[in-house]
């Protein structure tokens, strides 16, 4: 606090703001740097629906999907699978494909995280891009 030792009135005290500032502008520069090594999301392909009249070409039955259903149990494509033999799984599906693309297709009723662990295991197995399907319950 400053006091004014000037003519009349008496002692007159008021804040010195330029620590307040000084602070201030600091948190400023801290924010400012931080804020870009700020943490992103999954990166994540949807699939697009064939046009009409599309003929289905040898590519889409290639697709690769794993589906995660209620009770947490796994397939691929129409396979089932236990998870600790997944990422073997997805090993030996791409090792000899170009194009390391796989989709995920999770029930709606379970929680995100079992997707996630599926795409980490995903990326694990060397797979460069994977995306997300809606899940449709079709008696599945």
């Amino acid at each position: 606090m400053a006091m004014s030792m000037g003519g009349g009135g008496g002692p007159k005290s008021d804040i010195n703001m330029t620590p307040m500032i000084d602070v201030l502008l600091v948190l400023i520069i801290i924010f400012m740097v931080i804020t870009p090594l700020t943490p992103k999301g999954l990166e994540a392909l949807i699939p697009q629906p064939p046009k009409p009249n599309e003929p289905v070409t040898p590519a889409d039955e290639r697709t690769i999907v794993v589906t995660i259903n209620k009770d947490h149990s796994m397939l691929v494509n129409t396979e089932p699978i236990e998870e600790p033999a997944l990422g073997k799984r997805l090993e030996d599906i791409f090792k000899t494909r170009a194009e390391r693309i796989m989709f995920v297709k999770g029930d709606p009723d379970i929680e995100y995280k079992w997707v996630a662990e599926v795409i980490d295991i995903a990326h694990g197995a060397g797979i460069d891009k994977v995306g997300l399907m809606p899940f449709k319950d079709l008696g599945q």
